[in-house]
């Protein structure tokens, strides 16, 4: 049974679509409209960022991530549940450490509503708060797989 911060997390699936619609929209916005083209660049771009927040720690939580499991298999479950908990306390260190350094940029952006540096267009400090999503994710990833061995 899913828990509820994954079926959050499974909202981000949603996001593919108006980004695929808006990358889509730009070459008639740009060839036949002539406007909003760059708007729509920038849109999706932000959006993207959120996305991958969201993607990455889905792909961790559901184990469907890269890892070299030829290698992995051959190991004994204890020493998988070993690699896996160093593993998180790592993605914790990391999370939290990306999470401390972060915040003073993303909250500079976000008073600024920091704007695309090539369009001038909004909404740009949104790229930096899905870098700390991205870390927030994972930070509460981390401690979920803890908790899950622990138990």
């Amino acid at each position: 049974m899913p828990s509820g911060f994954d079926r959050l997390l499974g909202w981000g699936r949603w996001l593919a679509l108006p980004i695929a619609l808006l990358l889509f929209l730009q070459w008639p916005l740009r060839d036949l409209v002539r406007a909003f083209s760059r708007e729509a660049n920038d849109l999706a771009q932000w959006l993207f960022a959120v996305y991958v927040a969201i993607a990455l720690t889905v792909a961790t939580s559901a184990r469907a991530h890269l890892a070299a499991d030829a290698l992995a298999r051959r190991f004994t479950p204890s020493l998988r549940r070993g690699l896996a908990v160093a593993g998180a306390l790592v993605l914790l260190v990391w999370g939290g450490f990306l999470l401390l350094t972060l915040w003073p940029i993303v909250a500079q952006s976000v008073r600024g509503r920091e704007a695309f540096p090539d369009t001038g267009n909004p909404l740009y400090f949104m790229v930096k708060v899905a870098a700390a999503l991205l870390a927030g994710l994972v930070v509460v990833q981390a401690v979920r797989t803890l908790l899950r061995r622990a138990s």
